[in-house]
């Protein structure tokens, strides 16, 4: 009787109930663990893959990512996330370290696709056929090509577009440019207040939005279509203007905002490097005398054809640019001005000149302030044969030059 009750005293002891106690709780742990574990892996069997990451190369529908200078793949992830590329920061971050090549990404544009893999998200990072080619509009950029007597073609706006447009082999015509321009209320593809009523005056001209893209660079969102990208140009080069108040800085040299853009383009296509401001001068003093501008990048403008030397027959016809045949300046810009060249008509250099001409090949240009002075400066050009004319020549094949700047003008 005794022996049982010490077996009873024993088997109630407390510290026996609590190890009974934690086995248990562990085993329940561990069903409760394999129920979780046997209930993911149905979920991923019938759910057909991890959760974290899509499959795939993407869905078509393209987003164009940004790679910044000196970013990294970790400060990728969540931009990727935010725009669907890839479904999760984590599944990115993986495929990152698992790629040896991830740490040799370049900066720039890149076409990706909504819901890809991550796997592939990073592949496409590396792919220099994915990288957006940039739009580059210089000063002094025109919106059509222009053939050069005997020479190349200058690719205008309208083909620069075409040709970084190309997604999957597609890409926006230069011709489908050309009728968005044409035909487009000026106001849809949003022209500043102040270019309306010039631009709808030329009529159904490709050329009429002439100066309004700004020179700069530009990414072109690969899912636009010719009116979407020139209302995007259009839009961004407003904005741009207006924020530097061209509408007060043209008032404060007497003109209107768009007689400045007009008068900057001749700058464009006059000027040789670090005369800018002395061509700004000339135009100022010719209107103010008031004299023709006379000047022959305004002559070739009307051109199908140029070179640096124009003829009598050029000169004496009749268009909205040629300033021999008409008073005052364009009716339209002939190019798109640069903030340097805007920021000359601002500024003017001092001088009572009203003529120059570029007098060599090497690009030296002399002002002069009466018509005899001029006179013999040309005769300096004629001497060297800058303003010899190719036409003749162009069936032979003789190189023309590239009339970059129209410098010889203001005669």
């Amino acid at each position: 009787m005794s022996r049982n009750k010490k077996r009873i005293g024993k088997s109630m002891d407390p510290k026996y109930v609590k190890r009974r106690q934690r086995g248990l709780a562990v085993l329940v742990a561990s069903i409760v663990l394999l129920v979780g574990a046997l209930g993911y892996i149905g979920f991923q069997m019938f759910s057909g893959g991890n959760s974290n990451d899509y499959e795939g190369t993407g869905n078509g529908v393209n987003q164009l990512v940004e790679v910044p200078e000196g970013s990294s793949m970790s400060e990728l992830g969540p931009g990727l996330v935010e725009k669907n590329i890839v479904k999760t920061n984590e599944a990115f971050q993986t495929a990152a370290a698992n790629n040896t090549s991830a740490g040799s990404i370049q900066p720039g544009f890149y076409r990706l696709e909504e819901e890809m893999s991550a796997q592939s998200a990073v592949e496409a990072l590396l792919d220099e056929e994915r990288k957006v080619d940039l739009l580059e509009v210089q000063g002094g950029s025109t919106l059509s090509d222009v053939v050069v007597v005997g020479g190349d073609v200058r690719y205008g706006i309208y083909s620069m577009i075409s040709q970084v447009s190309c997604s999957d082999g597609a890409c926006v015509s230069k011709e489908e440019l050309e009728d968005v321009a044409a035909n487009t209320d000026p106001a849809e593809l949003g022209a500043p207040d102040w270019a309306i009523d010039a631009v709808n005056a030329r009529g159904d001209d490709p050329r009429r939005l002439e100066g309004l893209i700004a020179p700069g660079q530009y990414v072109l969102d690969p899912n636009m279509g010719a009116k979407e990208i020139l209302t995007d140009l259009i839009t961004r080069s407003t904005d741009l203007y207006n924020s530097t108040n061209i509408v007060e800085r043209a008032q404060a040299i007497g003109l209107r905002p768009y007689e400045l853009l007009v008068a900057s383009s001749l700058i464009e296509r006059e000027a040789p490097a670090g005369e800018f401001d002395k061509v700004a001068r000339v135009i100022l003093n010719r209107l103010d005398e008031p004299m023709r501008l006379e000047f022959d990048s305004t002559v070739n403008y009307g051109l199908p054809d140029v070179e640096l030397a124009t003829t009598d027959e050029a000169r004496a016809e009749e268009t909205p640019w040629n300033t021999y045949a008409m008073d005052g300046l364009p009716e339209t810009p002939i190019a798109s001005p640069s903030e340097e060249a805007i920021t000359a008509m601002e500024n003017p250099a001092d001088g009572n000149w009203k003529f120059f001409v570029t007098i060599d090949e090497q690009g030296t240009t002399v002002f002069t302030d009466t018509f005899e002075e001029h006179l013999d400066r040309v005769d300096d050009a004629i001497n060297s044969g800058i303003l010899d004319s190719q036409r003749e020549a162009e069936g032979a094949g003789a190189g023309g030059e590239d009339p970059a700047t129209e410098q010889p003008a203001g005669e």
